[in-house]
């Protein structure tokens, strides 16, 4: 029998050893410099892409643009996960004057945004007109994985400013509502801008519809688990035991039957956290519930930035001017513009509105709706892209994460 090398160097062990020393860096660098850590997502995603130039001869998560079947399902798990996380966040869901801010943020900036975007996409970009609009869908919603800075206190603790619920809470409901657009770009691109064709399905399948179905089984399914856990056996509740496990399969069960029904399964999740929260409300296992998911939600985007960042230095060969100007543009001036304009008339204080209009990180949810639409239809502007959307994050990251610590102290005080 042959001996095996006793330093035998396993490709394997190495990149473990490599994710590892990435993820503690990223979250332990920043603490040298500040006792807050919104820096880590960009760190791990540069970090990503150091250990590949470094080691070339590893190997490396698949290309987003040849094989996107992989990245899509590893995002949707974080996405469903931050989701129910952020519903949970809600002490309180009333009065309805509160919602006003998060409601013109989805109503009026979204769809602004992604008119803004496709116009960008179309005469900067050079996009096709279906394209541009997937583009849009892709960059428009905010993302629950990387505000975390920014979000209201977990369950129980209060603090819900009004400029952190109105970004907690548009983080939560926006990713649902930007599938509507993801499926327009869809059907331009297989059926071209025959709108008379399809237009009035699009409007009755999958705006309303499908967004009705996911706010309606998302609700039912929380007071249905709401009753596993709390009251069915009272005397003997699972609640009781702490165990997250029972819950997040719930989350899963939620977002699987909201989607095998055809609805939108991430308005489910984060409409079922809202639900749930609501039942027991003191009860201490919400808390438990939220610092499990969230435990989840952190190795999960971890994972994903380090990967995200390994395919930068591909992605980033084929980059150029007109990728780096829509992206700027689409962090600079449409989010901003959209924000303040969508927020007037909301009573907020200008640094409120401005803080609120600035940051709109961008992120996971958008890496899950991109290569789930490469892995359904195929897209000549693929490449494209995934191009602007990774510069996008990585640039949102690095704006955000490094400037929100004083902008939330700027409103506090």
């Amino acid at each position: 029998m042959e001996q095996e090398p006793f330093f035998e160097l396993s490709s394997y062990h190495l990149i473990l050893a490599i994710v590892g020393t990435i993820i503690i860096l990223s979250r332990w660098i920043p603490r040298l410099i500040s006792s807050r850590d919104p820096a880590a997502a960009s760190l791990m995603i540069l970090f990503g892409a150091a250990a590949v130039l470094i080691f070339p001869d590893i190997p490396a998560p698949p290309d987003p643009r040849d094989s996107p079947k992989l990245w899509e399902v590893v995002a949707e798990v974080t996405v469903i996960v931050a989701l129910f996380g952020a519903g949970m966040r809600v002490d309180s869901i009333g009065p309805l004057r509160k919602w006003a801010p998060t409601l013109r943020l989805l109503i009026i900036a979204m769809p602004l945004t992604i008119l803004a975007i496709t116009l960008l996409g179309v005469t900067i970009g050079g996009l096709t007109v279906a394209g541009a609009v997937l583009l849009a869908a892709v960059l428009a919603p905010t993302d629950p994985v990387l505000a975390e800075e920014v979000q209201i206190a977990p369950p129980q603790e209060g603090e819900e400013h009004p400029v952190r619920f109105a970004l907690t809470t548009e983080a939560a409901l926006n990713d649902g509502l930007a599938f509507p657009f993801v499926y327009l770009g869809l059907i331009i691109a297989v059926q071209g801008l025959a709108v008379y064709d399809w237009g009035l399905q699009w409007l009755l399948r999958d705006v309303i519809y499908r967004i009705g179905v996911g706010a309606l089984m998302g609700w039912a399914g929380g007071w249905l688990l709401g009753q596993v856990l709390f009251n069915l056996p009272r005397e003997s509740r699972l609640a009781d035991t702490g165990s997250g496990v029972i819950a997040i399969a719930g989350v899963f069960l939620c977002y699987g039957t909201t989607e095998l029904v055809e609805g939108y399964g991430f308005i489910a999740v984060a409409v079922l956290g809202l639900s749930l929260r609501r039942i027991e409300s003191d009860h201490g296992y919400h808390r438990h519930l939220h610092d499990f998911s969230e435990s989840i939600e952190h190795v999960l985007t971890a994972i994903l930035l380090t990967a995200l960042g390994t395919a930068l230095p591909i992605l980033m060969m084929d980059l150029t001017w007109q990728h780096v100007v829509m992206s700027a543009i689409v962090l600079l001036v449409v989010r901003p513009v959209a924000g303040w304009v969508s927020l007037t008339g909301t009573g907020l204080q200008r640094p409120d509105r401005a803080v609120i209009a600035v940051y709109g990180v961008r992120g996971i949810g958008s890496i899950y709706y991109l290569a789930y639409a490469a892995t359904y239809v195929e897209l000549s502007n693929i490449s494209d892209l995934w191009l602007i959307m990774a510069f996008t994050i990585l640039a949102s990251t690095i704006l955000h994460g490094f400037t929100v610590g004083r902008a939330m102290d700027w409103i506090n005080r």
